[in-house]
């Protein structure tokens, strides 16, 4: 961003450069107040259709005040994952989706806009099939129960809890999460399996 006006003595200023309040340097605009609960809402109404004929489905769309523009964060998903050229097929179809609207004299975002586009984090709440579905296999915490999605169909999922199936309607479900799992050290792959005779440097043997 490129701000006008230094501070420091110029041509007809105080000395020392310090100036009159109505001689002060010209400011960068702030964004204009919107209501950004509003905003959002116009958004999402705008790029949600052309997201979903793009074959992606929104996940998320935020609006937030940055200066003198306006941040929108879109997070987009689908099966498989998104990759960087996923990213700018999405971004290229929202920007010409929101061009669009602003030609046809829809007021969706007042002022400039910055577009950020990625996809959601595993720590994002599970709470559509869809979310279930993309993370088959995976370890989950739900309803206070701790298992791995090892089935989904329309109706629910099934999780392997402590080795027994257990299935679960999404309509008797809340929002599941994630578990980040690591690797067991005894279960650890360290490529060295072929060396476990090898000498040390100092001549000894190994226990």
């Amino acid at each position: 961003m490129t701000q006008r006006g230094r501070a420091g003595a110029r041509p007809g200023g105080r000395p020392g450069g310090r100036k009159r309040r109505d001689e002060a340097e010209e400011r960068v605009p702030a964004a204009p107040r919107v209501d950004l609960a509003a905003a959002r809402a116009r958004v999402r109404a705008v790029i949600e259709p052309v997201i979903a004929d793009a074959g992606y489905d929104l996940e998320d769309v935020s609006v937030a005040r940055a200066g003198r523009r306006h941040v929108v964060r879109v997070l987009v998903d689908t099966d498989g994952g998104i990759s960087l050229d996923d990213v700018a097929v999405v971004s290229r179809t929202i920007s010409e989706a929101l061009d669009a609207a602003e030609e046809r004299g829809d007021e969706v975002l007042a002022g400039e806009y910055q577009l950020e586009v990625g996809s959601p984090g595993v720590d994002r709440p599970l709470t559509a099939p869809r979310h279930w579905r993309r993370n088959r296999g995976r370890l989950v915490a739900v309803n206070g129960v701790t298992g791995r999605v090892i089935d989904t169909d329309d109706e629910g999922i099934v999780l392997d809890v402590d080795g027994t199936p257990r299935e679960l309607r999404y309509t008797e479900l809340g929002p599941g999460k994630v578990q980040i799992e690591f690797k067991r050290l005894d279960e650890a792959d360290f490529g060295d399996e072929d060396d476990d005779d090898t000498d040390t440097d100092d001549g000894e043997g190994g226990e």
